[in-house]
């Protein structure tokens, strides 16, 4: 049985980590640990949990439902369970077309293209599952506005032809401000997207001030 072990799922549609409405999940387990990470709750090879494959495509089937066009798989690395993903890609892909939707994907990984090679053939084979991938450390001190990336040496890299229509004009696209979402429910503050720097921080702050507070931590912090 195919397994990934995730951190999490977005409960609801996405609209700021790629093109469209997506279905995103964040994968457990990074051993690049880049300095300023907002999800340092994702770096334990050991942390989050398991789900099948099955468990997870039915999932994918649900949000299709409710209109979604794309996939973002984030982390964590995502390279770390590259074969796993790679096998939900394939499914995924054949749960769209059966409905008649032309998902495209967007992979986030903290490795150069150049690196991808070394991290052996399954790193290669998610690589080419995805439309387009992201690539490159997160750098806390080389803050940017380009669109769904965290610092200014990340690359948006299109890589099919769905890729090339889909992010086209993307790649150098600047945006204004600060493009996030919140999902609430009694259990969970969930902050999606690429915040600007600092914005976390005085979000934190501010929450305090009003009375709230963070019984369960902050994913930014160990």
């Amino acid at each position: 049985m195919v397994t990934l072990r995730l951190s999490r799922t977005a409960p609801g549609l996405v609209e700021v980590l790629g093109p469209g409405r997506r279905f995103v999940l964040w994968v457990q387990g990074c051993p690049l640990a880049c300095p300023g990470c907002m999800s340092r709750d994702t770096w334990d090879a050991d942390g989050g949990g398991e789900v099948t494959l099955e468990e997870l495509t039915a999932l994918w089937r649900d949000f299709l439902d409710l209109g979604a066009t794309g996939i973002t798989v984030s982390g964590g690395e995502p390279m770390e369970q590259a074969a796993a993903l790679a096998d939900f890609l394939d499914a995924a892909r054949d749960v769209a077309a059966a409905v008649g939707c032309e998902a495209d994907v967007l992979v986030y990984t903290g490795y150069e293209e150049d690196e991808l090679a070394g991290l052996g053939p399954a790193a290669l084979r998610l690589a080419d599952s995805a439309d387009a991938l992201i690539t490159g450390r997160f750098r806390v001190a080389e803050p940017t506005r380009l669109a769904w990336r965290g610092s200014a040496n990340q690359r948006l890299l299109p890589r099919t032809p769905l890729g090339r229509q889909r992010y086209a004009g993307h790649a150098d696209r600047v945006v204004e401000n600060t493009e996030m979402q919140v999902f609430a429910d009694d259990q969970a503050l969930l902050l999606v997207g690429i915040p600007d720097r600092g914005v976390l921080t005085q979000a934190e702050r501010r929450m305090r001030g009003d009375g709230l507070t963070f019984g369960g931590g902050v994913s930014w912090r160990p």
